[in-house]
């Protein structure tokens, strides 16, 4: 299979990521990159977005790209952890990140995120570990979701 567009991505997602409006801007084996523009919804009370943002964007682009690359194999990707560190605060506009693959073992696979604000100021680094396991029936949740 071959891996699909950004553009079979967004009109393709659904769930908690529809709700925050993450945009996936390309996804490759190795690299994933999206974005999400700052809202008062998506903000905490001291008018910063939210770590919980941050969280979501980083395991959904982790598991995203780990679950395309070993959906042909029967298997599917799940969170396993998630460890962010906060060093500029985001109040407005949009907030971009990078998502490398760092490690690609059999049982799990390691991210780095890297969030940067519309200055390219980096604001924000997550660690992100996703297991690999065998899918229940064969299928995972990715699989016929993209044409």
């Amino acid at each position: 299979m071959t891996n699909p567009t950004a553009e079979q991505i967004n009109t393709a997602m659904r769930g908690f990521d529809r709700l925050y409006v993450l945009e996936v801007l390309a996804c490759g084996d190795s690299e994933v990159r999206a974005r999400v523009t700052v809202r008062d919804e998506l903000k905490q009370p001291a008018g910063l977005l939210h770590g919980g943002v941050y969280a979501s964007i980083a395991e959904s682009l982790a598991s995203l790209a780990t679950a395309l690359g070993v959906l042909e194999q029967g298997q599917m990707a799940l969170g396993l952890s998630n460890s962010t560190s906060f060093l500029r605060p985001v109040t407005s506009g949009v907030v971009e990140a990078t998502a490398t693959r760092m490690h690609r073992g059999r049982t799990t696979w390691v991210w780095d995120v890297r969030f940067t604000d519309e200055q390219d100021r980096l604001c924000a680094l997550t660690r992100m570990t996703v297991a690999v396991r065998p899918a229940p029936d064969g299928r995972t949740p990715v699989s016929g979701r993209f044409p």
